[in-house]
């Protein structure tokens, strides 16, 4: 057999293809798995740039694949991270209503984490808030303790190392991006910028190019990848004191996002948002970027107008906060009104990758398709990186139904 042969490849070295890859390399042991990144590293995309948030599964609609699997994925995260020693910390959060008209969403979610069997959740009064977090304003809240932070691009290197131990001859390659397949062949082909390689089973794991992936594998698809630049403020170290968790403002019921919210992270420091605004560039972390490619690919998409079309107000709203600092800082005084434009300042950007219907419909759960005897991840936005290992599970099913 040559030395560019895989039993299973797996393009993307990110989170979830790397949890693939480990579940995959536990089922096979003696099967041989390559990892292709295109970057120089791994997790340098929406792994390393998201909040970092274990979410507990309250948000998600009960008996959906987003429900199902954050659950399992979240308790198989916590045992996984105890047993390699990965900083994390299972803070718990609250979701504050500072409005009455939010009371009746704030009830849904209620029941929707009791649906889900989200454990220890309660409702907290304005002075149980103040108990909690201080600095927040708010008239009811719900506590969720099972969510918390973590590393999750460490998470990833783990991975990495574990596959590496459980099979040498496994491996992942880095600075290897993938430019056309072949499953014309019994051997199938990944051609890449460095060289070709031959496999039986190929997982697409792309996230924000799992669209593109898909269409050299000629797999026609009635979804596109939409990008969404979230911005991230911090607070200043003076002004660290003012959050002990994890704080979220109610979501918009509309959207997929959950709003500009407060994160203490596994360092200490303190985030703040994101928004979410349309990106110019699928890996643009400025406000700035822009790719042509990318620009055109996605205005030449009649569910993006369409999409544009349906919400110009919230678009509108979101891009005012993503250039002026001022506005991003009156949207967090709204779940806290002491903090002030001196107390936040610039950080990180990340882009979420969102499928998009030719409707204009946002592709709410998580979507895997099998084609061409191969498997494509084709929409997973979070809480894909807290149920990774769930996500992982339900990949290796497919590729066992493969092989029967």
């Amino acid at each position: 057999m040559s030395n560019n042969y895989f039993d299973y490849i797996i393009v993307g070295g990110g989170i979830v293809g790397l949890a693939t890859a480990y579940k995959l390399q536990l089922k096979f042991p003696d099967k041989s798995i390559a990892v292709l990144e295109k970057e120089e590293a791994l997790g340098k995309h929406q792994t390393g740039r998201n909040s970092g948030v274990m979410h507990s599964g309250i948000y998600y609609k009960p008996g959906s694949f987003k429900a199902l699997n954050c659950k399992n994925g979240h308790h198989q995260l916590i045992k996984f991270a105890k047993e390699n020693n990965i900083k994390h910390d299972v803070c718990g959060k609250i979701i504050v209503a500072t409005d009455e008209s939010e009371l009746p969403l704030l009830e849904m979610i209620y029941q929707r984490g009791v649906e889900n069997g989200t454990e220890g959740i309660s409702f907290l009064n304005q002075q149980e808030i103040k108990e909690r977090e201080p600095f927040i304003e708010g008239i009811k809240a719900i506590h969720v303790p099972t969510a918390g932070i973590i590393d999750f691009v460490q998470v990833c290197k783990k991975f990495g190392e574990l596959i590496h131990q459980i099979n040498p001859k496994s491996k992942l390659i880095t600075s290897c991006e993938v430019v056309k397949t072949n499953s014309d062949f019994a051997e199938k082909e990944v051609i890449t910028t460095t060289e070709i390689f031959k496999t039986n089973t190929i997982i697409f794991c792309g996230g924000l190019q799992s669209d593109r992936l898909a269409a050299i594998d000629n797999l026609n698809l009635n979804i596109q990848i939409v990008g969404f630049r979230g911005d991230y403020f911090e607070l200043t170290k003076e002004a660290e004191h003012k959050i002990k968790h994890l704080v979220y403002p109610v979501p918009d019921p509309n959207f997929p996002f959950l709003g500009v919210h407060f994160t203490r992270m596994v360092d200490d420091s303190i985030e703040c948002g994101p928004n979410a605004v349309f990106s110019f560039k699928r890996e643009g972390y400025n406000r700035t970027s822009f790719s042509l490619k990318d620009t055109y690919q996605a205005l030449t998409f009649s569910g993006t107008w369409k999409l544009f079309f349906n919400h110009w107000k919230k678009g509108l709203g979101e891009y005012h906060r993503a250039f002026s600092k001022m506005a991003f800082v009156k949207a967090l005084q709204k779940l806290m009104p002491s903090i002030t434009v001196n107390e936040v300042k610039s950080a990180r950007a990340g882009v979420r990758a969102q499928a998009v219907d030719a409707k204009g419909n946002l592709i709410d759960d998580f979507k895997i398709y099998k084609h061409n005897g191969n498997v494509h991840v084709l929409n997973a936005p979070s809480p894909a990186a807290t149920a990774c290992l769930a996500i992982a599970d339900e990949i290796v099913k497919e590729i066992v139904t493969l092989k029967n």
